[in-house]
């Protein structure tokens, strides 16, 4: 039981953190700081990891960020992952923090280790055993941005 609760205090705590990066994340994008420094997405992707390091390993963080054509285009969902024959992730993120005015989703995941607790209590919701976390945020980026 111990180990159960201490394992879900952690996924909620990392969740949580992950949510909070998102919001600052998005808040770069948002005001047009990422567009007038023009930054890569391996220098975005940088300064999201410099905002997690304590409880996530950075290269296992995945960072997807596109314009919408509308509010309703939106796609903030949990997406499907694929993985190749050595459990790694397949799927090709989009990297484009879009122009003034544009609707953008960020979302940020990470495959969180689970290990199994006592009387079959699992909380992996991916099928390699571990569980997906994902923060997102949807935003329309200031005009002059």
């Amino acid at each position: 039981l111990v180990v159960a609760l201490i394992q879900t205090f952690l996924v909620f705590f990392a969740q949580q953190l992950l949510e909070s990066v998102v919001r600052q994340s998005a808040r770069l994008v948002m005001t047009g700081q990422v567009q007038s420094a023009q930054m890569t997405k391996d220098v975005f992707k940088q300064k999201v990891c410099d905002q997690v390091v304590i409880l996530f390993n950075c290269s296992g963080l995945m960072v997807d960020m596109q314009v919408a054509t509308s509010w309703s285009a939106a796609d903030t969902g949990i997406p499907a992952l694929t993985f190749d024959g050595t459990g790694t992730v397949q799927n090709t993120w989009q990297y484009d923090p879009g122009n003034s005015g544009d609707i953008v989703v960020l979302r940020v995941m990470y495959q969180w280790p689970v290990f199994l607790g006592p009387l079959g209590f699992n909380l992996s919701n991916l099928s390699n055993g571990n569980r997906l976390i994902m923060a997102s945020a949807a935003f329309q980026n200031e005009p002059g941005s």
